[in-house]
C-alpha cells in the first residue's frame, strides 16, 4: 500500500548511491499509476473506456462493478507486436526488475488503468505480462506470492480468477496460461488503512475479470500437477526456472512445501523431454555432495546432500526417477537455520521417510 508522499520518499531514495528499499510479497509488482486526472461521477456511464492494444484489448473487461477501464487513461504496450521495447518498458514499467522479468522469459508488457464511475480519485493499475510459456508465468505468479521467504507466513489469500489468484494489501496478482496480471489499487484521499479495506473490496472483481478473459487453458504446469498434495502448505507452491537447488545446469522444476506435524520438507518434480535426459539428470547429482546410488530400490535412486551456500543449513536429499520424471524429497531449509542438531532432527523426516515418499511418486502409490 502507498499513498502519494511515500512514493515520492521511495523515488527520491532510490536516487541516492547506495539506498534500497527491501519489499516483501504483499508490496511487490510493477510500478503504481500515477495520479488519476479529476475523476467525475458517471465516468463509466458510457461503458467505460476502450483499451488502446488491440492484441490485448479482449482480455480486460470494460466495467467490473463500479470500475471501468479509465476513459481518459492511456494503453500502453511493449514487447512483441508492439510500438514499445522491452528495454522501453524497462525503463518506464517495472521499478528496477527487468531483469528479473526477463529472467522467466518476458515476451510482451500491457499497461492501462481501471478508474472509479462514482468519482473518487480510486484508481487501479495493471500489468499484463505474457511470458514465453505457461511455466514462465507460474514461475513470476509464485515468485509474487512467496517472494523467495516461507510460504508459512505467505500472507496473501488465494481469491477466484483465472488458473490460480492471489490478493495482498492493495495488489492481486492472476496467472493464466502464459500470462500474469499484477493489480494494484491507489487513492490519495484514503489512509493506508482504508485503502488496504478499499482494495480488498475492489481488486478481487477485476482480477476475475481479467482471469476469466485471458486466453489459454486453466490448466497448471504439468511438474506442477505432479506434486503431491497431501500436507502441502497454503500457496506453497512454487516454480524455479533453472539451476535448483543452487546446482547448475539441472534446469527447472516445480517446487512444493510440506508440513506434517512439526516436521518440515519440500518436494521437487523435474519433468524432462525424454528418458535420456531424466537419466542425465541423476547424473548430475551423482556429482553432489555425498551422492551414493540407492540399488536396493526397484527404480534408478539415489541419496545426495546440499548446501547451495555457506550460510544456509545443510540439507538431505533422496531423489528418484519414472520415465522422463524426476522426483526429489528433501529437508526444508527455511525451517532448519538456525536451529541446533537435535532440534533438526524433531524438524526433519527420516531417511526412510523420505524414500518412502519417493518410492510412491515413483511408482504413483
Amino acid at each position: 500500500m502507498r499513498t502519494r508522499a511515500p512514493v515520492v520518499l521511495s523515488l527520491l531514495l532510490s536516487l541516492l548511491p547506495g539506498c534500497k528499499r527491501d519489499r516483501d510479497a504483499d508490496d511487490l509488482g510493477a510500478a503504481p499509476p500515477p495520479p488519476a486526472p479529476s475523476a467525475k461521477p458517471g465516468l463509466c456511464a458510457e461503458g467505460g473506456g476502450t483499451p488502446g492494444d488491440p492484441t490485448s484489448a479482449a482480455f480486460f473487461p470494460r466495467v467490473v462493478g463500479d470500475y471501468c477501464v479509465d476513459p481518459h487513461g492511456e494503453t500502453r504496450a511493449y514487447g512483441e507486436g508492439a510500438k514499445g521495447t522491452l528495454d522501453d518498458v524497462c525503463i518506464q514499467q517495472l521499478d528496477g526488475e527487468c531483469e528479473v522479468y526477463k529472467s522467466y522469459g518476458l515476451r510482451r508488457v500491457v499497461t492501462l488503468r481501471y478508474a472509479d464511475g462514482k468519482g473518487s480519485p480510486g484508481a487501479v493499475a495493471v500489468t499484463l505480462s505474457r511470458f514465453a510459456a505457461k511455466e514462465g508465468a507460474y514461475g513470476f505468479f509464485t515468485k509474487r506470492v512467496v517472494a523467495d521467504g516461507d510460504p508459512a507466513d505467505v500472507t496473501l489469500k488465494e481469491i477466484p480468477g483465472g488458473t490460480s489468484a492471489a490478493l495482498g494489501s492493495g495488489i492481486a496478482y492472476v496467472y493464466r496460461g502464459e500470462y500474469l496480471a499484477e493489480l494494484s489499487y491507489t487513492n490519495e484521499t484514503e489512509s493506508p488503512d482504508q485503502m488496504r479495506a478499499s482494495g480488498k473490496q475492489i481488486l478481487p472483481g477485476i482480477a476475475q475479470g481479467i482471469g476469466d478473459k485471458l486466453p489459454g487453458d486453466i490448466s497448471l504446469p504439468p511438474s506442477v500437477l505432479d506434486l503431491p498434495k497431501d500436507h502441502r502448505l497454503p500457496m506453497g507452491t512454487s516454480y524455479l526456472m533453472s539451476d535448483v537447488l543452487g546446482i547448475a545446469s539441472l534446469g527447472g522444476a516445480a517446487l512444493g512445501y510440506y508440513k506434517d506435524g512439526d516436521r518440515r520438507y519440500r518436494v521437487l518434480v523435474l519433468s524432462r523431454s525424454d528418458d535420456a535426459s531424466a537419466t542425465d539428470v541423476l547424473e548430475t547429482l551423482k556429482k553432489v555432495d555425498h551422492a551414493s546410488t540407492l540399488k536396493e530400490q526397484p527404480f534408478p535412486a539415489l541419496a545426495f546432500e546440499n548446501q547451495h551456500d555457506d550460510a544456509a543449513p545443510r540439507t538431505e536429499w533422496i531423489a528418484g526417477r519414472a520415465g522422463k520424471k524426476v522426483f526429489l524429497v528433501g529437508d526444508d531449509e527455511l525451517s532448519l537455520t538456525g536451529k541446533s542438531r537435535d532440534e533438526e532432527k524433531k524438524l526433519k523426516l527420516s531417511k526412510d521417510d523420505k524414500i518412502a515418499l519417493v518410492r510412491g511418486l515413483v511408482t504413483g502409490h
